[in-house]
């Protein structure tokens, strides 16, 4: 992983708009650095939902909150208003309800009504885990937190590789890039978020100042390339970075397990 410049890309004219109320501050910080005419996914956090409990466990129940809807609905109209990529294109999202309701309600804003495609590895645990059964269980005991860095040791029954996890997402993001100048969403939770962002900065555990908030997310693209052989650039709290997909095969590999599996 490698910390980019600004000089290394042609990037747009920073908007000069004031951001929505409540959106975290750094996505203006990584709107200001977005290069232009790339196939950009937008992977977020869904908006502000209801309290979960004392352990960091939210049930698939909780709803967003009026705020966190007016925030979806504004930062979806703030996008499509202020940045040169055309946002008409179909969502990808989390099956859970507050996640499917970011997506709808930042269409919404943007002035469309486009398809949400229902993707499973982007409900938590979702793509960390092979056995739901198992890892869920010991997600509801120990928290978010604990859960995140034991699987990224793999310390976890009942869970992907970190860096399996890592890249069954990074694929999906690849193989539903949108056209160029597009910008194209992908809805999911803090725990899918954070587990990614680690693999990607190659970090064996992380703490709570790493964490996404509600409506935080990472913009990323790749290399006009096959997946293999492609890097992907993301933004993520205001710096730039890049991470070539075959450091990722070759420590999975070092693993023990077949990078076959994505070419």
């Amino acid at each position: 992983m490698k910390l980019l410049k600004t000089s290394d890309y042609e990037i747009i004219t920073p908007p000069t708009a004031p951001a929505p109320s409540h959106l975290p501050p750094s996505m203006i910080s990584s709107v200001n650095l977005l290069p232009t005419d790339k196939r950009l996914m937008l992977f977020t956090r869904h908006s502000l939902r209801e309290r979960s409990d004392g352990n960091g466990f939210a049930s698939y129940q909780l709803p967003l909150t009026p705020k966190g809807r007016v925030l979806a609905k504004s930062w979806g109209r703030w996008l499509a208003t202020h940045l040169p990529y055309c946002m008409d294109v179909e969502s990808i999202s989390s099956p859970i309800g507050r996640c499917l309701d970011t997506a709808e309600l930042m269409q919404q804003g943007a002035g469309l009504r486009r398809e949400i495609l229902h993707q499973s590895l982007l409900v938590e645990p979702g793509s960390l885990v092979t056995e739901p059964e198992v890892a869920s269980q010991v997600f509801k005991q120990i928290g978010a937190l604990n859960f995140i860095n034991k699987f990224l040791n793999g310390d976890i029954a009942g869970t992907k590789n970190a860096y399996q996890g890592g890249l069954d997402i990074l694929s999906l993001f690849y193989h539903h890039q949108p056209e160029f100048g597009q910008l194209k969403l992908a809805v999911s939770h803090d725990t899918l978020l954070s587990a990614f962002l680690a693999v990607m900065f190659d970090v064996p555990s992380i703490d709570w100042n790493d964490w996404p908030k509600m409506m935080e997310g990472v913009f990323l693209w790749f290399d006009d390339k096959p997946f293999a052989q492609a890097s992907a650039h993301f933004l993520w709290r205001g710096k730039l970075y890049v991470r070539p997909v075959a450091t990722l095969l070759q420590a999975y590999e070092q693993a023990g397990f077949d990078p076959k599996t994505y070419s």
